[in-house]
């Protein structure tokens, strides 16, 4: 199976109980389908992964899978700072019928280098040959995979693909120079996905995706064609939700864009806080101008 579109990073809807809402979560999953994503990936940083227990990660990618029914590839999210429940959540996220995995480290302690490519080799072992995205985000990962490591293990038969959001284009063109073809690579962020493109990229993986899939599949398909010059005229309006992204909190703001959409996804996890009316009221602003409102 090749990964290449938009893979929207899907939210994580809870009830007051902590519950996972799986009949949101198939309604935004055939909302996104409809739209025409080319792929799903929950339990990434707009999923709250880090504020999830593993029963309510398991159950979020399970409802995920089953609302697909197979129609696009799923690529679960896999976090932890241990190695050996980095290989169990895998090893469930593979049961559940997982089409790929996003491999993710968090760390408390900084790790090494050898500490780093191990964890990861360890997750593609028991992914049992299924497609491998490595996400690496320098902005929030305490131990981040430097070049050398990615270069290693893009050698690894099933790590396939990258996603870099450090939003260093420089650094994206070093890695396809290191890899030569053995990763493909992802954009990670709603201001760069045309440049991502321009120099090799596949597509996009990103939160933006879920409240304007119609504009990330244009301006993908813009890409794609070589059409730079529409490409960057539909990337432009993109910056603004970006910039409400750096303002407040990423997965507030989406979930935020979601209830505004008419999709009972609820407030991020605690501790996080919901938007204030203010903010609200930016991203309904910045979605109606965009027409996605």
């Amino acid at each position: 199976m090749s990964f290449e579109g938009v893979f929207p990073y899907l939210v994580s809807p809870l009830n007051q109980s902590g519950e996972v809402r799986g009949d949101v979560i198939e309604a935004l999953v055939e909302r996104l389908i409809t739209a025409g994503v080319h792929g799903l990936a929950p339990l990434g940083s707009t999923g709250e992964f880090a504020y999830l227990d593993g029963r309510q990660r398991l159950a979020v990618a399970k409802s995920v899978i089953k609302a697909s029914r197979g129609r696009v590839p799923v690529i679960p999210g896999v976090a932890s700072t241990s190695t050996a429940d980095a290989v169990s959540q895998t090893r469930a996220m593979v049961e559940a019928g997982a089409d790929g995995i996003l491999a993710i480290l968090e760390a408390y302690f900084p790790i090494d280098e050898d500490g780093v490519e191990a964890y990861f080799t360890a997750i593609a072992e028991a992914a049992e040959g299924l497609p491998v995205v490595l996400y690496t985000n320098p902005n929030f990962q305490r131990s981040d995979l430097t070049l050398p490591v990615i270069e290693r293990l893009s050698h690894f038969e099933n790590i396939r693909y990258i996603k870099d959001a450090s939003s260093n284009t420089g650094r994206l063109l070093s890695i396809m120079e290191r890899t030569k073809g053995r990763l493909e690579v992802f954009a990670a962020s709603a201001h760069i996905p045309t440049c991502v493109m321009m120099i090799g990229g596949k597509g996009w993986m990103a939160g933006p995706a879920c409240i304007v899939p119609e504009q990330s599949i244009a301006l993908y398909e813009a890409a794609k064609a070589g059409d730079w010059g529409r490409a960057m005229e539909l990337q432009r309006p993109l910056w603004r939700i970006n910039e409400l992204f750096a303002r407040h909190s990423l997965a507030a703001c989406i979930k935020a864009a979601l209830e505004l959409q008419g999709f009972e996804v609820g407030d991020p996890v605690a501790p996080q806080k919901p938007l204030g009316a203010a903010a609200r009221d930016e991203v309904a602003s910045a979605l109606r101008d965009l027409g996605a409102l």
